[in-house]
């Protein structure tokens, strides 16, 4: 692998990590499985790609994350009031902003931005100006990290996982966990919008179908991070999803200067996350084969 296909797989994984932050609020912080991602992540694409064409790059971010922070909010809404199955409302929703996503996209399924101002081009002019792909998704990495482990250190992000710990027992407690469903499914839509309109920006185009099968990546990053790198104490656990983002792409770029064709990587990702869920049972079974042979060889040195 090339030193230029490095440095790109890495600045993907960067702006991917933005997006697997939200997963993991969905399906670890509250457990909830939210297929929202795959049109909330096209809709931030779409919201930046349209601001961004008419020269407001800055904007168009703010909007992408507004726009994310809407559809969870409609997702939540469906489970906690009208008592609609999760996934059945994440699916719900996803299919709903597909049509909303055409109109914001003024009915183009795509939208090129060729020749626009971007947040990558800010730093023109400047000794950063090669660095900028790297830099400025890198900055918002951060910036979204410090903010996230310190909100789920007040009070609110305490209630917020104990609810996906135990819904009924916060309740219980005279918390209303609908309200505190209806945050944490907003924010996490919110990142992964914000992920989508720095792809847009970064990729230089916004597609209406570039959303499919981004819930897998996010759970794929999710689950290589706290396989591979750990899942305690929280701030390691974030770290984690960030890293296991970057050694997705990294694996997905591998798979591809192997000759892999294109077509194949949604197998590939699948495979991937089969994998990292089955590795506690795999693990399992590896360790009480050890035993096993371990208990022979006393038995064959008794002999």
């Amino acid at each position: 692998m090339t030193l230029m296909a490095l440095q790109g797989t890495m600045e993907l994984g960067i702006i991917y990590a933005i997006m697997a932050l939200g997963v993991f609020i969905s399906f670890r912080t509250l457990n909830i499985p939210d297929l929202t991602v795959d049109s909330s992540f096209t809709l931030g694409a779409a919201c930046s790609a349209v601001l961004c064409s008419t020269g407001q790059p800055l904007l168009g971010m703010g909007f992408a994350f507004i726009a994310g922070c809407l559809a969870g909010c409609v997702t939540a809404l469906f489970n906690t009031k009208l008592k609609i199955q999760p996934l059945l409302a994440g699916i719900l929703v996803m299919l709903g902003l597909y049509s909303i996503n055409l109109k914001v996209m003024d009915n183009r399924a795509n939208i090129p931005l060729l020749n626009k101002d971007t947040i990558f081009t800010t730093l023109q002019g400047t000794p950063l100006e090669a660095y900028a792909t790297t830099l400025i998704p890198s900055a918002v990495l951060l910036v979204i990290l410090l903010l996230l482990v310190w909100f789920l250190k007040t009070k609110l992000g305490f209630v917020l996982r104990a609810t996906g710990d135990n819904e009924k027992m916060v309740r219980a407690l005279g918390v209303n966990t609908d309200t505190i469903i209806i945050i944490g499914l907003a924010l996490s839509n919110g990142l992964v919008a914000l992920s989508g309109g720095l792809i847009a920006q970064y990729q230089s185009f916004a597609d209406v179908s570039m959303g499919i099968g981004m819930v897998i990546i996010g759970l794929a990053s999710v689950i290589i991070g706290e396989v591979v790198f750990g899942s305690s104490p929280l701030l390691r656990r974030l770290i984690a999803v960030i890293l296991g983002a970057i050694l997705y792409r990294l694996v997905i770029a591998l798979a591809l200067e192997l000759g892999m064709p294109p077509t194949d990587l949604k197998l590939v990702s699948a495979l991937i996350v089969a994998l990292a869920l089955s590795m506690p049972v795999i693990k399992r079974y590896i360790d009480l084969l050890k035993k096993r042979w371990l208990a022979d060889s006393k038995l064959e040195g008794r002999d």
